[in-house]
C-alpha cells in the first residue's frame, strides 16, 4: 500500500475505506436484504446520489414471490430501485418472510 502526503499534511492511500450497512431494498420485482457500503460520513441517500449505475450488495438474500435465494454479490441497476432503508432504522425490523 502506498501513502502520499500533500503539503498540508493530508494523506492519500490506495485503500478506500467504507462502512458496511445492512439494508432492505425493494426493487420492481424483489425484496432484498444485504450489505451496502458507504463512504465514511455519508448517509445512504448520499451514497445513492453519488453512486454509478449499479448499487453493489454483498451477502444478499433475495425474496421473490414464495421463494428466496442467496448470493455473495449482487449488482442492482439503479433504475430498478423502489426504496432502500438501513435495517437499523426499521421499527420493528422485518421478519425474514420477505415480501409483505
Amino acid at each position: 500500500m502506498s501513502v502520499r502526503y500533500d503539503p498540508k499534511g493530508k494523506y492519500f492511500t490506495d485503500v478506500v475505506s467504507k462502512v458496511p450497512v445492512v439494508a432492505w431494498i425493494q426493487t420492481t420485482n424483489q425484496r432484498i436484504r444485504g450489505t451496502v457500503y458507504l463512504h465514511p460520513d455519508n448517509r445512504l441517500l448520499d451514497e445513492l446520489n453519488q453512486s454509478p449505475e449499479y448499487l453493489a450488495v454483498t451477502d444478499a438474500t433475495v425474496f421473490e414471490d414464495d421463494r428466496e435465494w442467496k448470493t455473495a454479490f449482487l449488482a442492482l441497476h439503479r433504475s430498478q430501485l423502489i426504496w432502500v432503508t438501513p435495517e437499523a432504522d426499521m421499527d420493528p425490523p422485518p421478519s425474514s418472510a420477505g415480501r409483505g
